[in-house]
């Protein structure tokens, strides 16, 4: 052998190499998921979500890793799991169902009014719709981008898989981030927004719920969304499906599969998936820049919807509900609600608002799914 070919062969051996293909660009994108996986693992914050996100994004950024593309004819590893899982809208619809089961709607049940709260807290979305449609998206991206003010991830892939699946990567990363943030962002809004004496308001034990009233409810609601939104049914449909086999009673061993191992194994999938989307060269943009930063925006004022619209319901109710649930009608279920019980225990260290404001909060699940269901039916 030469040397020309022995230093042919070094040269093609250093070629195949990760270090022969650096950009600096890629180290920002190691910081972000770094990031992520510190918030998961010393701040607790989604771990479970957090964790696989910011892996994702720190391998899928190192050159030449064969994980999102295709060799050979055939689909990398992770290309499989975002091809399957998400672009064919899997993965939210089995999340949908592992929710449904761990759900109980009795305090949904047994104070309805709470559905006005999760319908007023879709407030961002719609403002946030106009806001982005104003700096240059199209419809179909706005859309996608409003809904994720509702910090309800799976609708939120569902959505822009739909209208605008060149996004999905910086909606989806935005949607759980957000939701992962609920206990940070939602506080110091819901004093903004309050005053002493509102937060100390106490409310009525809720009424008990009868078990007839606990299956008949996903059949009507199921019903009722298929009638009026049929385009969320893949993600209604499961919900509720997964609720009815918790209430049931007669089939635990589905109900332990949906909220357990079959939600851990596509969590994993889910958070790896969306974070091997986030390649240096598609989020070093202005758009998904742009859509990160909207987010919290959009969170923000859904949050202040929630609460806005418990006051403006106080104005004519007898019985005053305590506003600080009204926060709880974005859809980051139970986060949500359990920030609402944290804040209340400042006031006053025996009202406990937890089971309140878990009415809201599932009331926003819903309110999130008929508003894709309502843009997928005006734009796709």
């Amino acid at each position: 052998m030469t040397l020309n070919e022995i230093m042919d062969m070094l040269y093609g051996t250093l070629h195949t190499t990760g270090l022969f293909h650096f950009q600096w660009n890629i180290i920002i994108m190691w910081v972000v998921g770094c990031m992520f996986i510190y918030l998961a693992i010393a701040k607790k914050y989604e771990p479970l979500l957090l964790l696989p996100i910011g892996f994702g994004i720190f391998i899928v950024n190192f050159p030449l890793v064969p994980l999102m593309g295709h060799s050979h004819g055939h689909a990398q590893l992770l290309q499989v799991f975002y091809h399957y899982g998400l672009e064919w809208e899997v993965i939210p619809c089995i999340i949908f169902l592992g929710l449904g089961a761990m759900t109980d709607f009795g305090p949904l049940i047994s104070n309805p009014k709470t559905l006005l709260i999760g319908a007023g807290a879709q407030l961002g979305v719609f403002i946030t719709f106009t806001g982005t449609v104003l700096v240059g998206f199209t419809l179909k991206e706005a859309a996608s981008v409003s809904i994720i003010g509702g910090a309800d991830g799976p609708t939120t892939i569902y959505l822009t898989q739909h209208l605008a699946p060149q996004l999905l990567g910086p909606n989806a990363l935005a949607a759980y981030s957000y939701m992962a943030m609920v206990p940070l962002i939602q506080p110091p809004l819901m004093r903004l927004m309050t005053n002493e004496k509102e937060r100390s308001i106490r409310m009525r034990q809720l009424r008990p719920v009868s078990q007839q009233e606990k299956i008949l409810f996903p059949m009507v609601t199921v019903g009722i969304i298929a009638l009026l939104v049929p385009s969320v049914i893949p993600l209604m449909g499961m919900f509720m499906l997964g609720n009815l086999m918790k209430e049931s009673g007669v089939v635990e061993r589905l109900t332990d599969t949906a909220q357990g191992s079959l939600m851990n194994i596509v969590t994993i999938f889910l958070g790896i998936s969306v974070g091997a989307t986030m390649h240096a060269d598609k989020f070093l943009s202005w758009k998904p820049l742009f859509i990160f930063s909207l987010g919290l925006v959009d969170f923000a004022v859904c949050t202040i919807g929630g609460i806005l619209t418990v006051k403006i319901m106080n104005l004519f109710l007898e019985e005053k509900i305590n506003p600080l649930i009204g926060s709880a009608g974005v859809s980051a279920v139970p986060m949500a609600a359990r920030v609402s019980q944290v804040q209340g225990l400042k006031y006053d260290k025996t009202n406990h608002l937890l089971m309140h404001a878990m009415g809201p909060n599932l009331a926003g699940v819903i309110g999130s799914a008929a508003a894709a269901g309502m843009f997928i039916a005006m734009f796709d």
